[in-house]
């Protein structure tokens, strides 16, 4: 059993880690880090959620999903902070998950440059917006830009 009284407070994790209570109350409830409670119900947490929220802050800045982050921690022992091992175990699985978004970006930055000057004038034939004019059996006219734009999807 750990005693209580050698974890942090949510402030002291918060002033340590740079990173506001609101958010270590989200990350706690999206099940990335933990917490123990007190009798008074306040929360209470180990050294080693440091080092986790480290690891959390930088694949956020390298633009994992937080569900990406999630379960890839998940995997890691309990109640210890992640190691170099686990580090690099992480940033491989990551890598290649970057790799795979560099790529789909890099797909969509040729595809916008074919729009310059287009102004959607041709709609049946914008990669971006309807590629392989998928819209055109099941809309036509204007409605196609409204939908693709209202949804956020094709």
């Amino acid at each position: 059993m750990v005693d209580i009284s050698v974890l942090l407070t949510i402030g002291e994790v918060s002033d340590r880690t740079g990173v506001a209570t609101s958010a270590l109350r989200f990350y706690e409830t999206s099940g990335l880090i933990e917490s123990r409670r007190t009798s008074g119900n306040q929360r209470r947490y180990q050294r080693s959620t440091i080092r986790t929220i480290a690891v959390i802050k930088a694949a956020q800045r390298a633009g994992i999903p937080l569900d990406e982050i999630r379960e890839r921690l998940a995997r890691l022992p309990a109640g210890r902070a992640p190691n170099r091992e686990d580090w690099e175990e992480l940033s491989k699985a990551w890598s290649s998950s970057l790799d795979t978004r560099i790529a789909q970006l890099i797909r969509v930055k040729e595809d916008l440059a074919d729009c310059i000057g287009c102004g959607c004038l041709s709609i049946d034939n914008c990669s971006l917006i309807n590629p392989g004019d998928e819209l055109s059996s099941t809309l036509a006219g204007t409605s196609k830009l409204e939908l693709v734009t209202d949804s956020g999807s094709k």
